[in-house]
């Protein structure tokens, strides 16, 4: 195995014996997938469990952490805006031989693990582009002499517009594999159903955990008053060009700090940084953004999961750019339930411009503070609870 060395401890159920777990998770585009589940991994380390991460996206510095093992699969991305794709790190769409190399990699750390549980971010309700290893992993699982627990992991929201048929295929998977459903999010702001309208076919299987949000963070050293960030940056060069042109517009004189994120193309980061003016830092990746929100008076950025996590627990007045690139709706249906609260400004991708967004930081100021939302933020460590609950 190209990875370090994985558990090989016979299943038992008792609480600090190092119980294996297997934890896959596939990122596409963003870093947000994988950075979720490793909160949640940090968090099964310590309640006692061994876990073993196994990512099959880009490399990300930083993800996993020091001290979760980590297995990393012939990396894939998406290879078009619908994730209907896959191409290898090179762009080149990946073969058979290819799948077939990832999938034989994927079981034998399954065998090598000897898992008590096995989590399966977010399929089987995405992540079909990568079921010619999936399926493989389920049929280990039920073949196994000692059956593991199966859990799906997913986010409090789904994407929709699911193509004719899809529910159904998840809805059978579901019931035909999987001991639970982990999702990631508070009933009180969002409920499975209202993204996955048929989960009553599997109600009794799903679990909430709370957000997966960080602890909350001290704050940074260095402060910024206004935060531009644009997740992973592969998709986040027209935000961050249309914040630029708001803080021109409105002649903001604060202190400014634009994050690209690491995978913004070098030629629009030289762009970005040479045209930025005296009171804007132009900076790729800062692994403390949380403990800067913690300092800033507003954030502008997408409405993804994490992002929105950390928002939450900081309290930092968001303007939210939904990316909804490719029939997207996830982070379109997060930001309106933020802004219907009173907690968020929101400009869509369609509208998004230096006015709009000029204008959307000027009526920020009269947001209401993030406390006055009461949702459970310790995801993370619930997870590990019930996956203890599940086992005994």
């Amino acid at each position: 195995m190209s990875a370090a060395t994985t558990s090989s401890l016979p299943y038992t159920s008792l609480p600090g014996a190092g119980r294996p777990v297997l934890f896959y998770v596939q990122h596409l585009l963003g870093i947000g997938h994988i950075v979720r589940a490793s909160r949640v991994a940090q968090a099964l380390q310590k309640a006692g469990f061994d876990v073993t991460l196994v990512t099959g996206g880009t490399p990300v510095r930083g993800f996993p952490p020091e001290g979760v093992k980590h297995v990393q699969l012939p990396p894939v991305v998406a290879s078009n805006s619908g994730f209907s794709s896959l191409a290898d790190e090179n762009g080149k769409p990946v073969d058979k031989a290819f799948e077939e190399r990832r999938t034989a990699l994927l079981l034998e750390t399954f065998h090598e693990t000897n898992p008590v549980a096995v989590i399966i971010e977010a399929f089987p309700f995405g992540r079909r582009q990568v079921r010619f290893e999936l399926l493989p992993l389920l049929s280990a699982v039920r073949q196994a002499p000692q059956k593991p627990l199966l859990l799906s992991s997913v986010r409090d929201i789904l994407q929709e517009n699911r193509k004719a048929g899809r529910d159904d295929e998840t809805i059978s998977l579901v019931n035909d594999h999987f001991d639970g459903v982990l999702v990631h999010g508070d009933e009180r702001f969002v409920k499975l159903e209202e993204t996955f309208p048929r989960a009553s076919e599997f109600a009794s299987k799903i679990h909430y955990t709370g957000l997966v949000a960080p602890r909350k963070p001290e704050p940074a050293a260095d402060r910024f008053d206004m935060l531009v960030s644009a997740g992973g940056g592969a998709v986040g060069a027209g935000l961050i060009t249309a914040s630029l042109e708001a803080q021109r517009i409105l002649g903001d004189r604060r202190s400014w700090c634009v994050i690209t994120g690491p995978n913004l193309p070098a030629a629009d980061f030289d762009h970005i940084s040479a045209s930025a003016p005296d009171n804007v830092t132009v900076i790729r990746f800062r692994p403390d953004f949380p403990s800067l929100l913690a300092n800033a008076e507003l954030s502008i950025s997408q409405a993804g999961y994490n992002t929105v996590c950390d928002l939450l627990q900081t309290g930092c007045r968001p303007v939210l750019i939904p990316f909804a690139t490719g029939g997207e709706t996830e982070q379109t249906v997060r930001a309106e339930k933020l802004a219907g609260l009173g907690l968020a400004e929101v400009v869509t991708e369609a509208e998004l411009s230096g006015e709009a967004l000029a204008a959307a930081i000027t009526r920020a100021a009269a947001l209401k503070p993030a406390a006055t939302l009461s949702l459970s933020l310790d995801g993370a460590e619930e997870t590990a609870a019930i996956l203890d609950r599940l086992l005994a």
